[in-house]
């Protein structure tokens, strides 16, 4: 069955960066679309980005733009998400999935002070 794994969250200042990871098992990942969503406290499931199968085209967030990069690597079966100069809204627990599925995994917790 799928299997998602998150890492790398952690609680970082303002303006800090964390390197999220997503392993994956269970599908042929190199066939799958892919994103990452995220949960802030007490509120629902918010889509941040998106990319395709090969890696050739990502979608943002509007929030996200020029501060998070999506990637994978098909030879190691992860996705990754790079966030750069957080801020305190980005404080949630962030989760990866199949592009067009919910998550399936525990998801990582991103917590940003001011």
């Amino acid at each position: 069955q799928v299997q998602l794994v998150e890492s790398g969250g952690g609680l970082v200042q303002s303006g800090g960066s964390l390197r999220l990871s997503c392993a994956a098992s269970g599908f042929t990942f190199s066939r799958s679309g892919m994103k990452w969503v995220r949960q802030a406290p007490g509120k629902g499931l918010e889509w941040v980005s998106s990319i395709n199968n090969d890696g050739g085209s990502t979608t943002y967030l509007d929030s996200v733009k020029g501060r998070f990069t999506i990637s994978r690597d098909n030879r190691k079966n992860t996705l990754y998400l790079q966030m750069n100069n957080l801020k305190p809204e980005d404080t949630a627990v962030y989760f990866c999935a199949k592009r067009y599925e919910t998550p399936v995994g525990q998801g990582t917790q991103v917590t940003v002070s001011s």
